[in-house]
């Protein structure tokens, strides 16, 4: 491997780290991940627990694999991440209509997202049987983490789970005030008609 090859390496590898420890704090403040990759350096203001476990996973890493298979795998990671950034830009023009944006894709919302998955596949096809299985089972640990941990300890869906049950509250107390405005036959003649709307 050339001089240029092993520099470019080295660099994708400090920025994948040094992005990788941000991704990993965030996930641990929205409850994704444990807690102790949120903490944050009372001096530099930095997730250094989540640096210290970044930098001693890609280290040991570094110094057991060949540089071909590494080099492979991180390609097929941004690879996928591009096709799910590219995707999600139609997604959210249809999902997120109202979302005030800074910034739009030019060339329309279709063309430049379409044109950057399609070419991120064809890449893929570059990829070797034996990358494409180590990221499947990277993938699969991953979900494993997830539907283990990070599922039952999601902040968003406690959220969901509290507008939910604030929303049940909010209807039984409506209910309630109804009732209590109403006579008795009128409350009867309610039951009976919704009674009547179930079995049409």
């Amino acid at each position: 491997m050339n001089l240029g090859g092993i520099a470019g390496l080295t660099t994708v590898g400090m920025m994948v780290m040094l992005s990788q420890t941000r991704i990993f704090y965030a996930m641990a403040h929205d409850g994704l991940l444990p807690k102790i990759f949120a903490r944050v350096h009372r001096r530099w203001i930095t997730p250094w627990i989540a640096t210290l476990i970044c930098g001693i996973f890609c280290a040991f890493f570094s110094g057991f694999c060949p540089v071909d298979i590494l080099g492979e795998t991180t390609s097929i990671g941004a690879l996928v991440s591009y096709i799910f950034a590219h995707v999600s830009v139609v997604v959210m023009r249809f999902t997120h209509k109202d979302m005030p944006r800074g910034f739009k894709v030019p060339c329309g919302k279709w063309l430049i997202p379409t044109v950057g998955s399609l070419l991120s596949v064809l890449l893929l096809k570059g990829v070797s049987k034996a990358t494409g299985f180590r990221f499947l089972a990277w993938t699969l640990l991953g979900q494993v983490i997830y539907f283990s941990y990070g599922y039952w300890h999601s902040k968003r869906r406690e959220l969901s789970r509290n507008d939910s049950i604030n929303s049940m509250i909010e209807l039984t107390a409506n209910h309630e005030i109804t009732t209590e405005n109403c006579t008795p036959g009128e409350v009867d003649m309610g039951l009976a008609s919704v009674h009547s709307e179930n079995q049409a």
